[in-house]
């Protein structure tokens, strides 16, 4: 559809919001993603707020409550979409048209720990606290991250070792602990934060919303992407949070960051997709003017088979995410319901699994320039650092095909035989 075919999923609506967003990152994106990649500067309050009035946030954080407050807030919709016209399909493309940047630091740097928390603040937090942050969440004034990883936790999400306990008057949780990996986490003013209020495993964690303040420090992580995107150590020191931060009930936590992990899992899918998309792009373009041996690359067969290649496993993937979209737009419980959790496990899976053969196809094209930060290759580049980081987080490659086989069994007929 992206190429101009017909299509049953997009509509004139996504025509019109894909050329706004795509418009709005040429002119307010492309200008600074290279720099501050390389740089690994944070972003600047000016990009955080343009991105929230313009309606990059308020899109990617796709349906929902949030969409009641457009209006009052003066945030624009791409394109012009109505708030009730607004689906998965228009989330869809504003990741992958952001995505397209190819700059997988600055990319997450645009909100991928804001994407997925500020969803739960509105979802989970009391009506008061809502009032009070979700405006400037949504304008881009305030800034918000995901904080469930530890040191020894991480898709062992049951086995975090963060406590939080009620002083004796019953009015405040003092936390301690340590988060880690927490991507924003450097610049952000609110943490969804995964905390132990009971005993050990599932049934003991809470979900708290903290403000940065005392007893908080962060610290920046170095991995193997841009430091832009403030992938951080988070140190919880006695930090004092009122009750009326709790989220949902007491020891029902797991059971909201799993609610949370469904749409997670399908953004990281759309932002990747948009990457491998940018990197097979430029692929293609070197290996149409690159002369070797006295002709153009890609009149080498062995080059027009790796892009046949690559770009057939894109648009596989491709139509296996769009069918899965068109299931979480109509089925009533969304992104969100357990039914969907072992089939966006497997997009997942096969996403990133895709991604990393791309990448491996794409550096061997460019060459030299597949494994230089800056320059032509710099996409190909960045997905290849990019292809690993998406097969860990928001869940394992491992963890998601074992999720998705465990839930197939569940409803396998028990008497069933070869």
């Amino acid at each position: 559809a992206f190429q101009g075919q017909i299509s049953p999923y997009f509509k004139q609506s996504h025509t019109c919001f894909m050329e706004a967003v795509r418009g709005f990152v040429q002119r307010s994106l492309v200008p600074i993603a290279a720099s501050q990649e390389l740089s690994g500067d944070y972003p600047m309050k000016e990009t955080q707020q343009e991105l929230g009035q313009k309606g990059l946030m308020v899109s990617r954080m796709g349906p929902g409550p949030w969409f009641s407050q457009v209006a009052e807030l003066g945030i624009e919709i791409p394109g012009g979409v109505a708030p009730a016209e607004f689906d998965y399909f228009h989330e869809m493309i504003a990741h992958q048209e952001v995505g397209r940047l190819g700059h997988p630091g600055f990319i997450d740097s645009c909100g991928a720990g804001f994407l997925i928390s500020a969803p739960a603040i509105f979802h989970f937090c009391s009506n008061e606290v809502r009032h009070q942050i979700g405006g400037p969440l949504l304008r881009g004034d305030k800034w918000s991250s995901l904080a469930i990883s530890e040191p020894f936790a991480g898709s062992d999400v049951a086995s975090i070792k963060t406590t939080a306990e009620l002083t004796p008057d019953g009015k405040h949780f003092i936390v301690n602990g340590v988060k880690k990996w927490i991507t924003e986490g450097a610049y952000a003013d609110y943490f969804v934060t995964a905390v132990r209020t009971g005993g050990a495993g599932a049934k003991g964690i809470s979900l708290l919303l903290i403000e940065r303040g005392e007893g908080m420090e962060t610290k920046q992580i170095k991995t193997t992407y841009s430091t832009c995107a403030g992938t951080s150590l988070v140190i919880l020191s006695d930090v004092k949070v009122p009750v009326g931060n709790l989220m949902g009930k007491q020891n029902d936590g797991f059971r909201l960051i799993m609610y949370n992990f469904n749409h997670e899992r399908w953004m990281i899918v759309n932002s990747l997709l948009g990457q491998v998309r940018a990197a097979i792009t430029d692929a293609f373009l070197w290996a149409k003017q690159r002369k070797v041996f006295g002709k153009a690359l890609i009149d080498q067969p062995v080059i027009r088979n790796k892009l046949a290649s690559s770009v057939a496993a894109m648009e596989s993937v491709q139509s296996y995410n769009e069918a899965l979209t068109y299931d979480m737009a109509n089925s009533r419980e969304g992104p969100v319901g357990t039914r969907l959790a072992g089939p966006i496990a497997m997009l997942k899976y096969q996403t990133t699994r895709t991604a990393w053969k791309v990448a491996d196809d794409t550096v061997q094209i460019l060459g030299g320039r597949g494994i230089t930060r800056t320059g032509m290759g710099a996409k190909v580049e960045g997905l290849k650092n990019f292809a690993k980081y998406a097969a860990v987080y928001g869940g394992s490659e491992e963890i998601m095909a074992d999720l998705a086989i465990k839930q197939a069994l569940r409803d396998f007929p028990t008497r069933s035989r070869l």
